[in-house]
């Protein structure tokens, strides 16, 4: 059995410490993200795995006090703009949904949004391993997001939004934001893992 997280989370199995030392806060200090640290996270992102080797992935981001950021932040819903006003980066993930060889029509990739997902967990390690954090949200306004993002939305679809910051004290945080901020538990393996046959 692997030992504690440095958060106190505890691994059923042997794994290294980075994947339980991540977690998503919501106590960031605002701080201004120094744009090599970001260049880091996305350059963790373009080594993740994906068919073909298509690479689906994009981000669109801005920097808290930008106008950029103030048109990315009404995107999202009350109840994240509430902790997210502290982050230092808000980002959104994008999926290609075509493949696009050169001398090929673009064709459907039926995996975009698992490898766009493969990005997103690569940069929320590399963000955790340099003292920083990414939270992903499903907390935006969809239908809106895509002019907000100027995302060609027959073309790629807008998974998540991101926010990245430096973490702090949930003493910043109002309630009820405040009492959940610790890192939440996960189900077993034995849970989602079968062999042979799915169980539901």
């Amino acid at each position: 059995m692997a030992g504690p997280g440095a958060n106190g989370r505890a691994a059923d199995h042997d794994i290294h410490p980075m994947f339980l030392n991540r977690w998503s806060p919501r106590a960031f200090t605002g701080e201004a993200m120094p744009e090599d640290l970001l260049n880091g996270l996305f350059e963790a992102a373009r080594w993740a795995p994906s068919a073909f080797n298509a690479q689906p992935w994009r981000f669109v981001y801005a920097h808290k006090g930008t106008g950029d950021w103030d048109r990315l932040f009404d995107v999202l819903i009350p109840y994240n703009q509430a902790w997210v006003k502290h982050a230092s980066v808000l980002m959104y993930v994008i999926s290609d949904r075509f493949r696009r060889a050169e001398g090929h029509a673009p064709a459907p990739i039926h995996s975009h949004s698992f490898d766009a997902g493969a990005a997103w967990a690569y940069l929320a390690l590399q963000a955790s391993h340099i003292g920083w954090a990414a939270h992903g949200m499903a907390g935006f306004d969809l239908a809106r997001s895509y002019e907000a993002l100027g995302v060609p939305e027959d073309q790629y679809r807008v998974e998540a939004a991101i926010a990245v910051g430096r973490p702090t004290d949930a003493a910043i945080l109002d309630e009820p934001y405040r009492s959940r901020e610790a890192p939440s538990p996960r189900n077993p393996v034995s849970s989602f893992a079968f062999e042979g046959r799915f169980k539901a």
